[in-house]
C-alpha cells in the first residue's frame, strides 16, 4: 500500500488558513442535512449525523449553523441529494476519484467533465480509476486531543487495523464496515474528531516533480471549489 492520499494531507494543512470558510461550511452543512434526512435527527442515535456534526465543530462551525442544517432536513423534504462518484485521470495521468453530493446529476457531471478537460485530464467510466485504490475507514483526531501512546492503545482496543500520526493529527484506519463500531469505542474517551470518512487509499503512486506540483494542486483545488464536490482522492505523490 502506497499510503494515504498526499492531496488529503496537503488539503488538511491548507484548510486551516483557507479563506473560503463559507465554502467549507456549505459542504459540511449539506452532509449534516443529508445525514439527518436519512436517519434519526438526534446525533446520538445516528452515527453518520454524529460524525458530520463533530467534523463541523472541528471546523469551528457555529452551533446555530449546525442546528439549521439539521432542521433543513425536515423543511426540504422534497429536495433529494445523491451521492455520486466520478473517476478519471488528471494531469500527469494521475488516477482521480471525485465524490459528490448533488441534487442535479446533469449539472454536476457537466461541471466535473469540464474541469477535467480544461486541465488536460479525462473523465472515465466508473471503475476506470478505482482499481488503483482500496477503500478504508479513516478517523482523524487532532493531536491536542490525545497523546500518541494513548491513541495507539485506544485504536487497538477499538479493533482498528492501523494507527499513525500525520503532521498535526492522528489517523486511525479500519475496515469500511467497522468504522462506526470503532468510532463508538473511541468516543468513550475522545469527544472531538476532525473527520470520520470512508476514504480511497492509493495502492500505487505517481510521483509528481516539484515543477508539476502547482498545476496538479490547482486542478484539485478547482474540483474542491465546486459546490457539489465533497471529496477528492488521487494517487499523486508530491515531491517536497
Amino acid at each position: 500500500m502506497a499510503g494515504h492520499s498526499h492531496w488529503a494531507g496537503i488539503k488538511h494543512k491548507k484548510g486551516k488558513a483557507d479563506k473560503q470558510r463559507s465554502k467549507i461550511f456549505s459542504k459540511l452543512s449539506k452532509e449534516i442535512t443529508v445525514a439527518a434526512k436519512l436517519g434519526d435527527k438526534d446525533p446520538a442515535m445516528n452515527p453518520r449525523l454524529r460524525s458530520a456534526v463533530q467534523a463541523a465543530r472541528s471546523a469551528n462551525m457555529p452551533k446555530d449553523n449546525i442546528e439549521r442544517a439539521i432542521n433543513k432536513s425536515t423543511v426540504n423534504s422534497e429536495s433529494n441529494f445523491d451521492n455520486l462518484r466520478y473517476e478519471g485521470f488528471g494531469p500527469e495521468k494521475v488516477a482521480v476519484i471525485v465524490e459528490t453530493l448533488t441534487d442535479n446529476k446533469n449539472r454536476t457531471a457537466s461541471n466535473i467533465r469540464t474541469i477535467f478537460q480544461k486541465n488536460g485530464g479525462s473523465l472515465g467510466t466508473q471503475g476506470s480509476a478505482a482499481h488503483n485504490f482500496i477503500q478504508s475507514g479513516i478517523i482523524k483526531i487532532d493531536k491536542k486531543e490525545v497523546s500518541d501512546e494513548r491513541v495507539f492503545e485506544l485504536a487497538i482496543q477499538a479493533g482498528a487495523d492501523e494507527c499513525k500520526t500525520v503532521s498535526d493529527f492522528h489517523e486511525i484506519h479500519c475496515a469500511v464496515n467497522e468504522i462506526y463500531t470503532v468510532k463508538k469505542e473511541l468516543e468513550k474517551e475522545i469527544t472531538n474528531f476532525i473527520s470520520t470518512d470512508i476514504e480511497w487509499i492509493p495502492l500505487n503512486s505517481v510521483k509528481i516533480s516539484k515543477e508539476k506540483n502547482e498545476d496538479l494542486i490547482n486542478f484539485f483545488e478547482t474540483l474542491e471549489e465546486d459546490d457539489d464536490v465533497q471529496n477528492v482522492y488521487s494517487n499523486a505523490e508530491f515531491e517536497k
